[in-house]
């Protein structure tokens, strides 16, 4: 019985929860304090009925920028262009469309489609599209203003709350870029082994954290197989620091960094170590800088080259 509960329980996805009680009642608080600017703010420009309905797509989105402060779907571009862009569809589809009965499941649809190539995978930017759709003729006959009034402030009145809630906790702080937990860990020289971290550190650290993450440990698990397996094709320092390509140092989190080699002046010299090249720093650890240093220091700290694919950079396959 206990296995097959266990089994269920699997199934169902229901998780451990990492989170202290403390984390908790912050996240409810914060929700409710967001809501209550929101709601204001629906009631001013909108009936009883059609603030209501505001207030329902807004209800789900302070659930994820309170609980998930730091996941990618609770970030500011996520929330604004999600419930943007999905509104528009949905008031274009109500146009266009009006009191067809397949309308509503087009314009949710067609929303998650704008919010996939826009980058901004927000929720409640399905509930938005579908407002818009149903929510009867006075929302019907805001049109596009209804993305103004009330969408665009209400986005701004949660993100505001948001963002001035988070900033009186250190360790959640939003948006998600300004959360700067002092490391108690030091930086890693080299990569770790399968044997030296278990599914019980990744618990752990979960765990302490004291964020929700919406990832399990065995997601996590896996993720770190699936990287190790592609860090088993890396090579040595690259041998030829090429002008124009793109370069990782190979580390992990707040250390990880992508320099991009501006200009290598012609040698003057036979020794590497003079001769100086401008590089430029697109991602990571010191982003949009730039610097100056010896080819032979640029190479040392280069692992190997890589390309940006869809916004995310992976390993260069030179010939």
């Amino acid at each position: 019985m206990l296995h097959w509960l266990m089994r269920l329980r699997s199934v169902l996805g229901l998780e451990s929860s990492t989170t202290g009680h403390g984390e908790k009642l912050i996240s409810a608080l914060g929700a409710a304090l967001g809501i209550l600017a929101v709601y204001w703010l629906s009631r001013w420009y909108l009936d009883s009925t059609g603030s209501l309905l505001m207030v329902a797509s807004m209800g789900a989105t302070a659930v994820l920028v309170f609980a998930v402060p730091h996941g990618q779907l609770s970030q500011p571009w996520s929330v604004a262009m999600g419930h943007l862009l999905s509104a528009a569809v949905g008031i274009s589809c109500q146009k266009l469309f009006p009191d067809v009965p397949w309308s509503p499941a087009l314009a949710v649809g067609l929303a998650v489609a704008a919010m996939h190539y826009g980058r901004c995978i927000h929720p409640p930017g399905g509930a938005t599209a579908l407002t818009v759709v149903i929510g009867g003729p006075d929302v019907h006959a805001l049109g596009y203003q209804f993305l103004a009034t009330p969408l665009a402030l209400n986005i701004l009145a949660i993100l505001l709350v948001a963002a001035a809630f988070n900033s009186l906790f250190p360790w959640r702080r939003y948006p998600a870029y300004f959360a700067r937990r002092a490391s108690v860990h030091p930086a890693p020289e080299q990569s770790l082994s399968g044997e030296q971290i278990t599914h019980e550190d990744f618990a752990a650290a979960m765990a302490e954290v004291n964020s929700y993450l919406d990832i399990t440990a065995e997601d996590l698990v896996e993720l770190f197989h699936a990287a190790q397996a592609h860090a088993r094709v890396s090579g040595e320092h690259p041998q030829g620091i090429v002008p124009g390509a793109s370069y990782s140092n190979g580390r992990v989190g707040r250390y990880w960094s992508i320099r991009q080699v501006i200009d290598v002046p012609a040698a003057v010299t036979d020794d590497p170590e003079q001769e100086q090249l401008i590089y430029k720093v697109l991602a990571g650890d010191g982003a949009y800088a730039t610097g100056i240093c010896s080819r032979a220091e640029f190479q040392r700290w280069a692992r190997f080259e890589v390309v940006e694919s869809q916004g995310r950079w992976l390993r260069a396959n030179r010939g």
